[in-house]
């Protein structure tokens, strides 16, 4: 039995290293992040035969040890046991990817002087077999001093080899780190190790005659954007409705037996009416992300970066900021940081200012409501949605918005000079199925816990404060005009009424501030509490087609392509800038815009429609 208890998986990013980690561990894994950054930490358990249970990191993905980056830092901190409360691991698994091994193999070198216990997990060893490149594995293990493993991290037995390494008794003996130019190592041990007959496979070539294309590859990514926007509406329409109903019944079975008072009514007019809205919005948010893991996994993100840098560089951005904005489609939270990658100070902050512009998951329970009241559910040209179509529309916004934004930036800056980019494109590959499915769950959890922890509490708060005090004897209209909620959304409609907000819509802003999407549990809350509690059951959408104006319904929907209503987004840009004058300057210019835009959109509105 061995005494390695500590693993870290590290390696280059595009090696594999996270369908390693998940083939390892399975679900048996947890995502925080490190005290005092925003570096993500992962970590799972794996249960090995003789050996028993070992802890797994999943070290960020990092080019070099000589950090330049957040997450560079936090790789070799933990790898040298730098960090307090993280001991320093027992063995460290270095990924490398087999079809690249001239850049990999540097990373595995400077590694090695790190003067920890160390593996070699060669991945993607069935890539290289179909290049015909062919690898002396006990040779290379001859040539580094320690022990070489072949693994496959997208089949359940391809991890085998690895997990029969660690099972038996591994050497403590530290490897003998490489003097000299790690760049002629490199190529000396490809000399003697690795039969390679071309740098680079034929089939991602003739892919990338079409992907890569100035012309083609650019309608390519529309029409995939497009795509995406157009399957949230419509695959998720039987998922939703199927949630809708099951959270119907139940909140019927729950208070059938209940007596009028504030205990159902807290249920019906607070749990069911406000949470039960969010949770339906469940199926859009895992398609979204669905699509945004698949691009991920096949190798395809890091050509649409580089398809877009020349157009992103006239409007302020780096080729390297797609791959974080694409990302705050799902959250503007880890698509900030994300931004780590970006080396260059000016781009990094750039890219973190236009972050909340992009329009993320937790804006689609909004859309969805309002583009369901004011939109038709019907198809045009044939073949399609006419919602859909509204929804990209409302996308394109928030870009077109964002490169405008970077822009102005970039004008107002003194430095305008074009940074190169330098970019790894990996081979493409088949997704991984099973990491796909963890990252789907993953964000499920994540989401799931939004609607039981901030959302269910904001809830709770909405519905005493539009439940107290009562409506006085004799009162004429509904007992929540007469409530703390009521006197405050109408202090609120005086400085919404010019872009068409009354005050349901005001108050239902103010808890919104926790997270977006609280905006539609507030607003169920608020309308069951305003005595329409059948319509709130049934739909919120039809409520407020009957109540609101065309103009109105319009005038919020721009308020959100713009609003910065997420404090944890502010909070995050806090952790990563580290000042309190950038999230003054983002929240100011965010909510100005929205202002700006809603009071366009309303006052065109009322004139043409």
């Amino acid at each position: 039995m061995t005494d390695i208890s500590r693993i870290a998986l590290v390696g280059n990013p595009n090696c594999g290293k996270t369908s390693l980690f998940n083939q390892l561990t399975g679900t048996r894994q947890k995502v925080a992040n490190y005290a005092g950054v925003t570096v993500e930490r992962k970590e799972g358990r794996i249960l090995l035969p003789s050996s028993g249970q070992m802890l797994v990191l999943d070290l960020p993905g990092a080019y070099s040890l000589n950090a330049t980056s957040p997450d560079e830092a936090i790789t070799r901190a933990v790898c040298l046991g730098e960090l307090a409360d993280e001991p320093a691991p027992d063995l460290i698994v270095c990924v490398a990817d087999a079809t690249n091994l001239r850049l990999h193999l540097r990373f595995v070198l400077e590694a090695m002087r790190l003067g920890r216990p160390m593996i070699l997990a060669l991945n993607m060893m069935d890539a290289a077999k179909r290049r015909g490149i062919t690898i002396d594995v006990a040779a290379l293990s001859a040539t580094l001093g320690i022990e070489v493993v072949e693994t496959i991290a997208t089949r359940r037995d391809g991890v085998n080899a690895l997990l029969q390494t660690l099972d038996k008794p591994l050497t403590r003996q530290l490897p003998e780190p490489v003097a000299g130019d790690l760049h002629q190592a490199v190529r000396d041990m490809l000399a003697a190790c690795v039969i390679m007959p071309r740098t680079t496979d034929a089939r991602d070539d003739a892919i990338d005659g079409v992907v890569l294309h100035p012309i083609f590859g650019l309608a390519l990514l529309a029409i995939l954007m497009f795509f995406i926007f157009q399957a949230v509406f419509s695959w998720a329409e039987p998922f939703m409705n199927g949630i809708e109903f099951g959270i119907g019944e139940l909140g019927a079975l729950s208070t059938q037996s209940l007596p009028d008072g504030l205990l159902r009514s807290l249920l019906n007019d607070g749990i069911f009416a406000g949470v039960g809205s969010v949770l339906v919005f469940l199926p859009q948010i895992l398609i979204l992300f669905f699509f945004i893991l698949l691009l991920e996994e096949s190798g395809y993100l890091p050509r649409a970066a580089f398809l877009l840098d020349r157009l992103m560089f006239k409007a302020g951005l780096t080729g390297r900021a797609f791959i974080p904005l694409l990302s705050s489609f799902a959250c503007a939270i880890p698509g900030i940081m994300a931004t780590r990658s970006i080396s260059d100070p000016r781009d990094r902050l750039t890219t973190i200012m236009v972050a909340p512009l992009m329009t993320c998951s937790a804006r689609l329970p909004v859309y969805t409501v309002l583009i369901a009241a004011f939109i038709p559910a019907q198809t045009v040209w044939g073949f399609l949605n006419l919602q859909g179509i509204v929804l990209f529309t409302l996308y394109f916004g928030g870009i077109a918005s964002a490169l405008l934004v970077a822009y102005v930036m970039k004008w107002l800056q003194s430095d305008r000079s074009e940074h190169a980019l330098l970019l790894e494109l990996p081979s493409y590959r088949l997704p991984d199925w099973r990491s796909i499915a963890i990252g789907l769950y993953e964000r499920m959890m994540i989401f799931v816990k939004r609607v039981g922890g901030i959302i269910f509490a904001v809830t709770m708060l909405l519905w005493f404060l539009a439940s107290f005090p009562g409506a006085p004897a004799g009162a004429a209209g509904p007992a929540i005009d007469y409530s703390y909620a009521g006197q405050l959304g109408a202090f609120l409609a005086v400085i919404f009424a010019p872009i068409g907000f009354n005050w349901e819509i005001s108050i239902a802003l103010v808890p919104g501030l926790a997270a977006r999407e609280v905006v539609v549990a507030a607003l169920g809350t608020v309308y069951s509490m305003s005595g329409n509690e059948d319509l709130v059951a049934n739909q919120l959408s039809t409520l407020i087609s009957q109540q609101w104006s065309l103009a109105t319904g319009l005038s919020l929907l721009v308020w959100f392509v713009f609003a910065p209503q997420c404090l944890s987004t502010l909070a995050t840009v806090r952790r990563e800038t580290g000042s309190w004058r950038i999230v003054g300057i983002m929240t100011a210019y965010l909510f100005g815009l929205a202002y700006l835009a809603s009071f366009i959109t309303y006052q065109l509105a009322l004139a043409l429609l």
